[in-house]
């Protein structure tokens, strides 16, 4: 298959080159290309074509900092899970969206229909968040928190 040719889903196949380089920029998304470069063993042009590529995909789409949400103020964390009305996925997603704390949200299937990642200053701040703010969509069933204890990123071997 041609260079520029996507397969049927719009999606290009990874190499193995692809990869390491994915997994260095996830590791350290400062990384420079001379840096990448010199770590996948290929040459400077060679990894900036390859990563601007991945960025024009979408395959990386964009560049952010790891949080340590405790020493940012955002001590309290919690996975909410969210029981919707049928078909309102995408209302609700806007809405979740836009809550101060919302880290991830996923539609989802089994015994709830969205999972909700949150972080908050404290618990106090979580209670008005599910309470007040999640519980006030009208599309919103039900909710159940699940507080986290501890949190592992977990992030590939470079």
């Amino acid at each position: 298959m041609p260079e520029d040719q996507l397969p049927s889903g719009g999606e290009r196949p990874l190499d193995a080159i692809d990869e390491a380089i994915l997994r260095l920029l996830r590791n350290d998304g400062r990384a420079s290309v001379r840096s990448v470069a010199e770590r996948v063993h290929i040459s400077r042009a060679n990894a900036y074509a390859r990563i601007n590529r991945l960025v024009e995909t979408q395959v990386i789409r964009g560049f952010t900092a790891r949080i340590d949400h405790e020493r940012a103020g955002q001590g309290t964390c919690a996975y909410v899970t969210l029981k919707i009305v049928q078909d309102s996925w995408r209302t609700v997603r806007e809405q979740l969206a836009g809550l101060p704390g919302a880290a991830h949200i996923a539609l989802v299937s089994g015994d709830f229909d969205v999972l909700l990642l949150v972080h908050t200053s404290d618990n106090r701040q979580l209670r008005e968040l599910v309470l007040t703010r999640i519980q006030a969509i009208p599309e919103v069933l039900s909710t159940r928190t699940l507080l986290v204890f501890e949190e592992t990123d977990l992030l590939p071997e470079p």
